[in-house]
């Protein structure tokens, strides 16, 4: 059989879509393991990100951090996680975190210094407060960047997910491990399948967040 005709197989049975270890369940698993990840790692790097682009201190800094952040390996973090806490979501939610907040922090701060100083200078000298200047002069212009290093976490954030059968827990991770170790290829390809339209639904999300949430002049002007 080709790959095709393994996605089909495995869509068109009607058992992988009710029950436990149906699509519906195992898609909300991902998609609650992705959420809860992407809210950490954008609890982390946006305020960090936005502070430090905004009075243009730390680059550096967070470029290393950045780096390091990278550089750990996401199974092995899993592994070791696993051995100090045991089974269970936090040990999966904190290599997921350390993957998704380097492009959150690093994007966040060049979006931020991307800002034409310009208008800064303007409402400085008219006075503004500095959070006002961040929020309503540096932010919706550094927001398509900004909404940019969210995306490319969340994409990250969506294809690693599927750590979490390792220990485990559910989601779309569940059909890749069970399937190798039953040797059914069908349930392997389906759940990579899933896993990629899933990255591709994410995509069109944040596509749609930012026509929304971006001024036409700025879209215009990027």
């Amino acid at each position: 059989m080709n790959v095709l005709n393994f996605v089909n197989a495995f869509f068109s049975d009607h058992a992988h879509w009710t029950g436990y270890d149906g699509i519906p369940t195992r898609v909300g698993e991902h998609v609650q393991y992705t959420l809860q990840a992407l809210a950490l790692a954008a609890l982390i790097g946006l305020p960090i990100g936005l502070v430090t682009g905004h009075y243009g201190r730390g680059g550096n800094a967070l470029s290393l951090i950045a780096t390091a952040g990278r550089a750990l390996p996401t199974f092995g973090l899993l592994v070791l996680m696993t051995l100090l806490l045991g089974f269970g979501l936090v040990n999966v939610m904190i290599p997921l975190v350390v993957l998704a907040v380097p492009p959150i922090l690093v994007t966040t701060y060049e979006a931020m210094r991307s800002v034409d100083p310009s208008p800064v200078d303007a409402a400085r000298g008219m006075g503004m407060h500095e959070a006002g200047i961040l929020f309503r002069v540096e932010l919706p212009v550094a927001l398509p960047l900004i909404l940019s290093g969210l995306r490319s976490a969340a994409i990250q954030i969506v294809s690693t997910a599927t750590i979490a059968a390792y220990v485990s827990l559910g989601g779309l991770g569940r059909y890749i491990v069970d399937g190798l170790y039953q040797r059914n290829y069908e349930k392997v390809i389906g759940g990579a399948t899933c896993v990629a339209v899933l990255a591709l639904v994410t995509l069109g999300l944040f596509w749609a967040i930012a026509r929304i949430t971006v001024s036409p002049g700025v879209r215009r002007s990027a």
